[in-house]
């Protein structure tokens, strides 16, 4: 079986803990417990990926940093993999703020994905700049048979929207369950360039909407 892509949610930022809507680069850095999250997630690997990448976000690539330390595989940054952009929400931590990025986001999961934050991106844009770069993985770290995993720091709203579209797993499941820091979505490649979602956070498939949502704590 051929290795698995395993997007990783960065460690506990400054701004989850503030409820800060936090998207623009480079971003707040971890806290003293997300560098621990980080430490975690590396030591717990058990075996070095094939491939380490992050997004330029400076919390991916502290998170990414502490899992190359604890696994000696050489962090890569990779463009355009950055959270979904929030324009005139940027650094709000108001409940309208959060709600009203909700309705678009969910929107996204049930198909209007050209909805666009007030000032930021619309769904459509957030795949077109996300996707090409899981299709570089792919193609060269994934092809050969036996190929282990590839790791990749990502952000929790962009890889729950990316995942949903390149697995086509229940809209219902993805829109309301989140992802905690350094939780993962598992994603195997399969036949014609399909992928197949086998983790999903504490789930592992197959996934329902009969799943009860977890508490929405989206961004990062």
């Amino acid at each position: 079986m051929t290795g698995k892509l395993i997007l990783v949610r960065h460690g506990e930022t400054e701004g989850n803990v503030g409820k800060i809507l936090d998207t623009r680069l480079p971003g707040l850095p971890l806290t003293e417990r997300g560098v621990a999250q980080a430490k975690t997630f590396g030591a717990s690997l058990t075996a070095p990926p094939r491939g380490l990448f992050c997004s330029a976000a400076l919390r991916a690539r502290q998170t990414g940093g502490y899992i190359e330390a604890a696994t000696g595989v050489p962090l890569e940054v990779l463009e355009n993999l950055q959270e979904v952009q929030l324009g005139d929400l940027e650094g709000l931590n108001t409940r309208a703020a959060h709600e009203e990025f909700q309705k678009v986001y969910h929107a996204w999961h049930f198909g209007d994905l050209e909805l666009r934050v007030p000032g930021g991106e619309s769904g459509e844009e957030v795949l077109a700049r996300y996707i090409p770069a899981l299709e570089r993985i792919r193609d060269e770290y994934l092809a050969d048979p036996e190929a282990g995993d590839v790791v990749l720091v990502s952000h929790g709203a962009a890889m729950r929207l990316v995942s949903r579209e390149l697995t086509g797993v229940p809209r219902l499941f993805a829109a309301n369950n989140h992802l905690d820091n350094t939780e993962t979505i598992e994603l195997l490649p399969s036949g014609d360039g399909l992928w197949e979602c086998t983790r999903w956070g504490r789930y592992t498939a197959p996934f329902g909407d009969a799943i009860d949502p977890t508490g929405d704590d989206p961004m990062g």
